[in-house]
């Protein structure tokens, strides 16, 4: 296993941050940990990266402890934290070789270039951090992460703010990337975790709440089914909770709804139900259940996530 946690617990006083959890990663999955903000997910990273050290519990990373050999541990591991802190006078290229010295790599120049050239900086190397942009800083920080060559990284909100183009090439170099290191990512953006990880770990107010692949998660809950539904004119929320087998409505756009509910006629009573009342539907469609919507239901969030 390259991630093994055991009953690990975080307190902060009386506040438990995380609440005695325990999960595995083997080598060469990529997995997400999602959870909504203040979930235990950033403590859980500082933990098996040995920023902060557990309250009760234990985790090993490569078969060694984090306690008790934590160099050992940070030498396999790379880290990209949720707030990436970058000495903003140094040069990128400059940086990058202060990293590698302090990882003890071999032929750091050489090293540093691969990085470079990975991860998208060679136009970049020559500037100063302060100069570059978030997106650029991103990869500045995972490029760190990596320039010693660690069997597992370990990202926090690797995307956050890059525009769109950023963001799948980041994707695609974490793709890239898990195809011979251990990954473990957080991120808000179910997207990403769908077209990426391989496994979801989702971690609520402290506690795991699910442990499984996508697709296991999707169809795990057989009693819930959703219908995607958009009328000619404006209805009311409470209107649509009247239909039978209905459970929770939620709008999507003018006039268009998601519709969930938890039997196999919801579909078939939503068009029933339209067709008695003389409302125009300019679509429906059944729909299955997306990451999103697990999400949602594990962790109680209706709103953004």
């Amino acid at each position: 296993m390259s991630i093994e946690v055991n009953q690990l617990t975080k307190r902060y006083g009386e506040q438990v941050a995380v609440n005695s959890i325990s999960f595995e990663v083997r080598k060469g999955e990529i997995i997400g940990f999602l959870g909504p903000n203040g979930a235990g997910k950033s403590t859980t990273m500082k933990i098996l990266t040995c920023f902060i050290p557990p309250t009760e519990g234990s985790a090993k990373v490569c078969g060694f402890d984090i306690g008790e050999n934590s160099i050992e541990v940070r030498k396999r591991v790379g880290y990209l934290p949720e707030h990436n802190p970058l000495y903003l006078e140094m040069f990128v290229k400059e940086y990058l070789r202060f990293a590698a010295d302090l990882g003890g790599v071999k032929k750091p120049k050489a090293r540093v270039q691969e990085v470079i050239e990975l991860t998208g900086l060679v136009r970049e190397q020559h500037k100063k951090l302060k100069q570059l942009s978030k997106g650029y800083r991103q990869r500045v920080g995972l490029a760190q992460a990596i320039i010693h060559d660690p069997e597992v990284l370990i990202l926090d909100e690797p995307t956050s703010g890059l525009d769109p183009n950023q963001v799948v090439e980041m994707r695609d170099l974490i793709r890239q990337l898990g195809k011979e290191k251990t990954i473990m990512i957080s991120t808000h953006i179910m997207q990403e975790v769908e077209a990426i990880c391989d496994r979801v770990i989702i971690i609520d107010k402290g506690n795991i709440v699910a442990n499984d692949t996508l697709d296991n998660l999707r169809n795990k809950d057989n009693a819930s089914f959703a219908v995607r539904i958009q009328f000619g004119s404006a209805i009311s929320e409470q209107d649509l909770k009247q239909i039978s087998g209905v459970t929770q409505v939620l709008k999507t756009g003018e006039n268009q709804w998601r519709i969930e509910g938890n039997i196999p006629e919801l579909r078939q009573n939503v068009s029933h139900f339209a067709l008695a009342n003389n409302y125009e539907v300019l679509e429906l469609a059944s729909e299955k259940n997306s990451l999103e919507d697990v999400f949602r239901k594990l962790t109680g969030n209706v709103g953004n996530i």
